[in-house]
């Protein structure tokens, strides 16, 4: 049968060239896998009535299930970490969000800390709580408003917010007009129970102001020469500082003294410049210090650990204690025992310690957490803009309330002296309160016009993003399914 013998030997001639083939491709296999047993049966060359492609040999565990490479889930969540962090929009929620949450856990804290003051005083438990959470309404009001205004806008404020500032602090050191608390003349009557501190608007008029002058100069090319850089932005400052320690709160201008110096690094200053400036304000402020007892006691306070002689150090370290005795989740809202006459000012300069007493650690560190993360937003709006007033205007504010608040909470652990400062959007008072968070809504308007921001946020209105839909999507031909 010439048919039989012509299919065999087509078979044998199919098989011999198998053959050669497997033995070009067994050599190098075998170098890498050892043995030829080793190779499996997903590198056997298939025969010609076989179908299908060989399937790739997988790594099972002990289960004998698929097994993913080692690493991979951490890695893939810290990529997915990652660009989440990275998105547009990262800076403006971190501001919003930490903003927010700080001014409403500070009403809560200041209505548990202050209601024993406020029966000693013969008022009514919530007469603390009832001004700030007035004031926490303005100020929502004030940071909704500066979250809509441009930058522009801001600008233009600067200046009649310096020109009035500078009015009200002169006004406190007028007797009769000007108020003292607790030792310092930095205060307005306005009637009632409400007063008033300029100073604490004085912070964020030198933001404003030495932000738009440092920005035109910046525009005209002359910060490349010192005194452009310095004149008029140290003097004016210079002048509110003066214009605080009139009323010796030495608190206050230590915060002016930081922004200051905020704006000047941001401004490029040289290494001698800044040098120069910070020895000549150190030096004012040793003086100032070494010649005021109360100035110097404080200073001798840093690390005490008991009250010391006539009680000198009795509220370093009955903060101390406060925190001490909070353990991992304090005692429970409401239940501190420092705030029954022992600690002083357990609403204002020291509300840090009440929230260490009665939420614990998990609370303070939740505290630093939002400052963290309030800072870090506030440095990448600095960091990322091309707008010079917005790269000075938002380091000025992330310094003011990062400085404000590590010198709050080193004075409450004993690591730096009672300097007389709040926390910021946290301590009892409206008048710090105000300007605050007038200041969060320029960070978060800063944030909102970043380009790319802008533009992730006009996507998600829904009027847009429908519109943007029924462009991108092609009409169908009228039979296809």
């Amino acid at each position: 049968m010439p048919a039989e013998e012509s299919f065999a030997a087509f078979r044998g001639d199919r098989s011999r060239a198998t053959a050669a083939i497997s033995r070009a491709l067994t050599p190098p296999l075998l170098a890498s896998a050892g043995s030829p047993a080793s190779l499996g049966p997903a590198l056997r060359v298939r025969s010609v009535t076989g179908s299908g492609r060989p399937s790739a040999p997988r790594s099972k565990g002990r289960s004998g299930g698929p097994r993913s490479p080692r690493g991979g889930g951490v890695r893939r969540m810290y990529e997915q970490a990652r660009r989440a962090w990275d998105r547009p929009l990262t800076a403006y929620y971190l501001i919003l969000g930490a903003g927010l949450l700080i001014t409403v856990l500070g009403l809560v804290m200041v209505y548990s800390a202050s209601m024993i003051k406020a029966l000693e005083l013969d008022k009514p438990g919530t007469y603390f709580f009832r001004k700030q959470f007035l004031a926490a309404v303005i100020g929502a009001g004030l940071m909704a408003l500066a979250a809509r205004m441009p930058a522009k806008l801001h600008r233009a404020f600067a200046y009649p917010l310096l020109m009035g500032t500078v009015f009200l602090m002169v006004l406190v050191q007028v007797p009769g007009i000007g108020m003292s608390v607790n030792g310092n003349q930095n205060w307005l009557y306005l009637g009632g129970p409400f007063q008033l501190q300029p100073s604490e608007f004085g912070k964020l008029a030198l933001v404003l102001w030495g932000a738009d002058l440092l920005a035109r100069k910046q525009d005209k090319q002359l910060l490349t020469q010192w005194k452009h850089m310095l004149v008029p932005l140290v003097p004016v400052a210079f002048m509110l500082l003066g214009l605080i320690m009139l009323g010796g709160d030495m608190g206050t201008a230590i915060i002016l003294t930081a922004i200051l110096f905020g704006l000047l690094w941001l401004a490029g200053a040289p290494t001698r410049l800044f040098a120069g400036v910070l020895a000549f304000a150190g030096v004012i402020a040793f003086v100032l210090i070494k010649t005021s007892p109360n100035r110097m006691s404080r200073l001798a306070c840093i690390g005490a650990s008991e009250p010391g002689p006539g009680d000198s150090c009795w509220q370093a370290v009955h903060g101390i204690y406060a925190l001490a005795s909070g353990g991992w989740f304090g005692s429970g809202l409401g239940a501190s025992v420092e705030k029954w006459g022992q600690l002083p000012e357990p609403h204002t300069d020291f509300i840090f310690a009440i929230t260490g007493e009665e939420l614990g650690l998990a609370g303070t560190l939740s505290v630093l957490a939002l400052f963290a993360a309030l800072g870090y937003a506030g440095i990448r709006v600095a960091g990322r803009t091309e707008d010079p007033f917005v790269r000075y205007a938002a380091g000025g504010v992330t310094t003011w309330i990062t400085v404000q608040a590590v010198i709050n909470i080193g004075a409450v652990l004993g690591l730096l002296p009672i300097a007389g400062v709040p926390l910021p959007l946290f301590s009892y008072g409206g008048s710090a309160l105000l300007p605050t968070m007038f200041a969060v809504g320029l960070l978060i308007a800063f944030a909102r016009e970043d380009p790319a921001a802008k533009a992730a946020l006009a996507m998600r209105r829904p009027g847009v993003r429908w519109k943007t839909m029924r462009r991108r999507v092609k009409k169908r031909p009228s039979g296809e399914r």
